[in-house]
């Protein structure tokens, strides 16, 4: 997909964010001066937005240099600033999908219910897919009814294969099953659906390590990726609920979803900057194409531009 095409897509998803920050942005410049009731408002605006208590503070003194150092300000001038600031941020961290050196990649899904994990999966293999590679899903996710069917639709419509069991089966022994299938008929990516679970529920944290453990003993070195679905308009509640998840498994990167319909858009740079884990996919729509990798350039122009 060409450069520009991302970036149109990427300003539709952040729009709502967009707005929320250049509005205030414009008044600075219009008022021509940094005084602190402006400061003050724009320190709002950037939380509000969930940049991050850190981020924020560094975004403010960027505006306070740029205005000493440079007196009336237009605002082509202060952007410029602002993204290079935040780039330079986002770009230490900017990561692409793990891959085994031989196939198959096994890429472990987690995260909580609600996020769009089994769409975020559908999303990921017809990325994977457009790229050449051949996919197949596991559906570990046997405690609740639908999951499994649910994900055998998605399968059916992406041209994914499935592994699956029936529902209250054991979640690891599905894996290890799907695990043995990806190796015997040569697929290059197995992603496994787990269950989405609550981040306080311990027994349900442990299943997650049993199938880590599992995939490992099939095949060393999986999984080769642990992404976790992370739901963008919840904000700083989805941090808490990374945190909790890196203490059972480890995590890898964040699948960012949902990022088209929240003000919020700035949860990205605080994901990086509070939990150091890279934001390694963006979900920008609800069509299966509606999923980039993340890009620090595009992301921050979309921003502000």
């Amino acid at each position: 997909m060409a450069i520009s095409r991302i970036l149109s897509k990427l300003k539709t998803g952040l729009k709502k964010t967009h707005d929320r920050l250049t509005d205030p942005l414009m008044r600075l410049v219009r008022g021509r001066r940094a005084d602190q009731e402006t400061l003050d408002a724009l320190e709002a605006t950037f939380l509000q937005a969930d940049m991050g208590v850190e981020t924020t503070e560094r975004l403010l003194e960027v505006i306070r240099a740029t205005y000493k150092d440079e007196g009336n300000v237009d605002m082509p001038r202060l952007v410029e600033r602002l993204e290079a600031e935040l780039v330079g941020e986002l770009a230490e961290d900017a990561a692409p999908l793990n891959l085994a050196p031989q196939p198959p990649t096994v890429i472990l899904v987690v995260g909580v219910n609600g996020t769009g994990k089994t769409t975020t999966i559908a999303k990921l293999a017809k990325k994977l897919m457009a790229d050449g590679r051949t996919v197949l899903f596991a559906a570990c996710d046997t405690f609740r009814a639908a999951a499994i069917e649910q994900l055998a639709i998605w399968a059916d419509r992406v041209g994914a294969g499935l592994v699956k069991h029936q529902h209250g089966a054991d979640p690891a022994a599905v894996a290890f099953d799907a695990v043995d299938k990806a190796l015997a008929r040569d697929y290059d990516v197995l992603i496994i659906d787990t269950a989405g679970r609550l981040h306080t529920r311990r027994n349900l944290m442990m299943e997650l390590q049993k199938i880590s453990r599992v995939t490992a003993k099939k095949l060393p070195g999986a999984p080769h990726e642990t992404l976790m679905v992370l739901d963008a308009t919840t904000g700083q509640n989805a941090i808490s609920q990374a945190r909790a998840f890196l203490e059972a498994v480890d995590v890898t990167g964040i699948f960012l979803a949902k990022l088209d319909g929240t003000a919020k858009g700035g949860i990205v740079v605080a994901i990086r900057g509070e939990l150091d884990l890279p934001v390694k996919f963006v979900g920008i729509g609800e069509q299966p194409d509606d999923v980039e990798p993340f890009d620090p350039e595009s992301f921050v122009e979309a921003l502000f531009s």
